[in-house]
């Protein structure tokens, strides 16, 4: 045993020494491995140190990544296809949370309801009631009674409750009708604002901007302090010169019929052969003559300024207009701004415009009488603006037409179903409903042509006949077609553009072709509901060193 002991301590020592030695190469190898692997790193690394800071950053992983994109458009792709999975991975993910939340719902409504049954059943198998109740062949124990039906209503007052407050979930009839409500309600709402933004642009349309008012009281107030500089000049030739280029423009709008003037003059070749008719109200008579002698016409150009009632072959008994003014219904159906009343017929409130019925809006359909010793002549509203020299239109073949103008029909619209009243009978015997509109704002009449078809009798005729509105709801583009219905030339498109005051969608590629624009409809550029992105195609032409018109701030 002693010996034994003494060679296990004799083993245990050498093997001591073993693992020692062994110990000692591992050590020794793995500090070789150490070095050897600092070595190649230092061999094989030919960054700055300034570049080792930007891949610490990872802006060179983003620079070798780009420039393998370069090099190879299908890793791009990847890329893109790799998002997209990605995206959708986690749009999925959120559905499925919200489909196991529901589904958890579902099954605790669906346990709510098992275990709701089950109690039913259960209260029917309790031992009392069964024996006391259903089994018994003698009379009915009235207290077990009792206490059976206070337990079963107390269960059916619950099962009630959970049912309604389940029903809708189930109930699919029930969540039709309750959307076709809301959406019934939302609709309600919608008609009534539009009703109620159509009246305010119908108001606002009508309105006279304060600054507007401002200018024509300022030059009211230079007239009368300087009455000396504002004398009435006497009619020059060039007025009823017939070889020269005439315009007629009728307003009360001061700013307005200045831009039109001015539009024309500096897109003339020749101004001086052109001679501007003004006719205006009472009212604005005197302000528009101030006007033009401070600020006087460029290239020697002509004007002439009238009021409405200087004509004096005007009056009820010639004007039908003028006497059925006089009518009661008629004020009354224009004049009452009640909203009720004004928005029952959205497509109608701008025929409620009382503009319509001012004779200086119906005097466009007296101008061989105004202008008795011209031949021709080029009717402008106050709404457009003139971007190119007109005098090639005094030259276009008139066929023996009285009127020449740009018709406005595309497709179904703007054709005389719109305008007229096709329903009585008279209207539907003499015209095509399928005719084609024209714009009203930019015309040139044959005034001989004119007198020789009589067109100003059968305005007459016509007008008179639509005193009670039956044929067309007043205003004058209707009386207008109805007149020159046969005796219209049509024009080509690109001499009048219309629609900038109400169509936001027009071209400007189209507007830049335009001899004439035309801003018809509400939002007229003077007015603070015009469209931006049209009105400085008016504003450029407003006298803005007019001291006036920086005095009563037009925000141009």
């Amino acid at each position: 045993m002693a010996v034994a002991v003494r060679g296990g301590r004799a083993g245990s020592g050498g093997g001591s020494v073993l693992r020692s030695f062994f110990s000692y190469r591992i050590f020794v190898s793995a500090m070789f491995t150490l070095l050897f692997f600092v070595t190649i790193s230092v061999l094989f690394s030919s960054h700055p140190s300034h570049n080792k800071v930007e891949e610490t950053t990872g802006n060179a992983y983003v620079q070798r990544t780009f420039l393998a994109w370069q090099s190879d458009p299908l890793k791009t792709r990847l890329e893109l296809i790799n998002n997209q999975a990605s995206n959708h991975i986690a749009l999925v993910n959120a559905y499925a949370s919200y489909a196991r939340k529901l589904k958890l719902d579902i099954s605790k409504q669906l346990k709510m309801f098992d275990d709701l049954a089950t109690n039913f059943s259960d209260l029917q198998l309790k031992p009392i009631y069964r024996t006391a109740l259903f089994e018994s062949d003698g009379q009915v124990d009235e207290d077990v009674l009792r206490q059976f039906e206070k337990e079963v209503k107390d269960k059916i007052k619950i099962a009630r409750l959970m049912i309604v407050e389940s029903k809708e979930s189930y109930d699919n009839q029930l969540k039709i009708q309750k959307l076709k409500d809301t959406i019934f309600a939302v609709n309600e709402l919608l008609l009534k604002a539009k009703k109620n933004g159509a009246f305010a642009s119908l108001i606002a349309a009508k309105s006279t901007p304060k600054s507007l008012h401002c200018l024509a009281m300022r030059l009211m107030e230079e007239r009368i302090a300087h009455p000396e500089k504002y004398e009435d000049d006497e009619p020059k030739p060039e007025f009823e010169d017939p070889s020269l280029y005439h315009y007629a423009i009728f307003s009360d709008n001061v700013i307005a019929i200045s831009v039109v003037v001015n539009s024309v003059v500096k897109n003339a070749e020749e101004p001086w052969k052109h001679v501007f008719h003004i006719v205006t109200d009472r009212m604005n008579f005197a302000a528009t003559k101030v006007w033009f002698k401070m600020r006087p016409l460029q290239g020697g150009a002509h004007i002439e300024i009238n009021a409405v009632d200087n004509f004096k072959f005007l009056n009820p008994s010639y004007a039908p207009v003028l006497r059925q003014l006089e009518s009661s219904n008629l004020q009354k159906f224009y004049f009452e701004t009640r909203a009720e009343n004004a928005t029952k017929d959205v497509n109608n409130m701008k025929f409620r415009n009382p503009k319509f019925l001012l004779m200086l809006n119906h005097l466009r359909f007296y101008l061989p009488e105004l202008y008795p010793k011209l031949h021709k002549i080029l009717f402008l509203d106050d709404d457009v603006v003139v971007q190119k020299d007109l005098t090639a239109l005094w030259k276009i073949d008139m066929d023996g037409k009285v009127n020449a103008a740009v018709d406005t029909c595309f497709g179904s619209f703007h054709r005389f179903s719109e305008y007229l009243n096709f329903s009585h009978p008279l209207i539907k015997e003499k015209f095509n409903p399928r005719a084609c509109a024209w714009a009203f704002g930019m015309n040139l009449f044959d005034l001989d042509a004119w007198r020789q078809e009589k067109s100003t009798e059968q305005y007459h005729y016509w007008q008179n006949l639509n005193e009670d509105r039956s044929l067309w709801k007043l205003g004058t583009l209707p009386a207008g077609l109805i007149t020159f219905y046969s005796t219209t030339k049509s024009l080509d498109k690109s001499w009048h553009v219309v629609g900038l005051g109400i169509n936001p969608s027009i071209s400007m590629e189209e507007i830049d072709k335009a001899a004439v624009i035309h801003f018809s409809g509400d939002m007229k550029p003077w007015l603070d509901i015009a469209m931006n992105h049209y009105k400085h195609l008016w504003t450029k032409y407003v006298d803005n060193e007019m001291e006036f018109v920086q005095m009563c701030n037009f925000g141009m």
